[in-house]
């Protein structure tokens, strides 16, 4: 640790509100119940954040050390708080299972009859699902695809291993594609092109493209038909929490942030 300048510092908290504020809003809102109090605990973490800045040794590592400032206020405000799911169903629950018809998500066509309605109905389901995962899971998945920590960040957030996140992540958002594949009309299918072992293993390639923000390292030529399906799902569920992170800090809000930090 070293003392630095209150001037490098205060521009550092700047940039980082600029950078992060909106992102750590949005993670809140998630993390923490209503706008009001994801609000207030943006304001205390930038507020903390001022006052334990000669405690940070990397600025380079700001963002995890950040988020976990604003998990450890979330933390506080929820003890006082009870009723959790406690459980995450089995993996093989989570699975999809071959049935008769695949999913008609008629997204082909931006701005369509079908489209936007989809969207919506989509984002409804997806954070109802979203609030309704016990804390661990719904941490990890709102770390990763709202505010687009690593893995590597998000276990320093979260204080487990990487193969800890990277499970949890993965459940979290095979739980969303359930719910939402629940939701969503079907229309018949030809028989499957795959056996079931393969179309698993695509799946598991597709989750993995997901942790890294990286393309899915096959196309859709190489899939039959239910794998397609079922990879468009987990598509709509990724495009639908990268959505979430679409906040602004108010002005209002932006004005308690510098009245915290300059009086920390």
């Amino acid at each position: 640790m070293r003392d630095r300048p209150h001037a490098e510092r205060d521009a550092a908290i700047e940039a980082l509100v600029e950078r992060e504020g909106a992102r750590l809003l949005a993670y809140l809102r998630r993390s923490c119940g209503d706008g009001s109090d994801a609000e207030d605990v943006v304001q205390e973490t930038f507020a903390r954040a001022v006052r334990a800045w000669d405690q940070l040794d990397d600025p380079g590592h700001a963002r995890a050390w950040l988020y976990t400032i604003a998990r450890r206020a979330c933390q506080r405000l929820h003890r006082r708080r009870s009723g959790a799911p406690a459980r995450l169903e089995p993996l093989e629950e989570l699975l999809p299972r071959p049935g008769a018809g695949v999913l008609d998500l008629a997204l082909e066509a931006p701005g369509g009859p079908h489209a936007d309605r989809l969207r919506s109905e989509a984002r409804e389901r997806v954070e109802r699902a979203l609030a309704g995962l016990p804390d661990p899971f719904r941490q990890a998945l709102v770390l990763a695809d709202v505010a687009e920590l690593s893995l590597a960040e998000i276990a320093a957030v979260t204080g487990v291993r990487e193969a800890t996140v990277k499970t949890r992540l993965h459940r979290a958002r095979l739980k969303l594609r359930q719910e939402l594949a629940a939701a969503l009309p079907r229309r018949a299918a030809g028989a499957p092109g795959h056996a079931r072992r393969v179309c698993l293993d695509l799946l598991q390639a597709k989750l993995e493209a997901m942790d890294r923000r990286a393309p899915f390292p096959y196309s859709d030529a190489a899939l039959c038909e239910r794998c397609r399906s079922l990879l468009a799902t987990l598509d709509l569920v990724g495009a639908t929490c990268s959505s979430l992170a679409a906040e602004r800090l108010t002005p209002e809000l932006r004005a308690r942030i510098r009245s915290a930090t300059a009086g920390a």
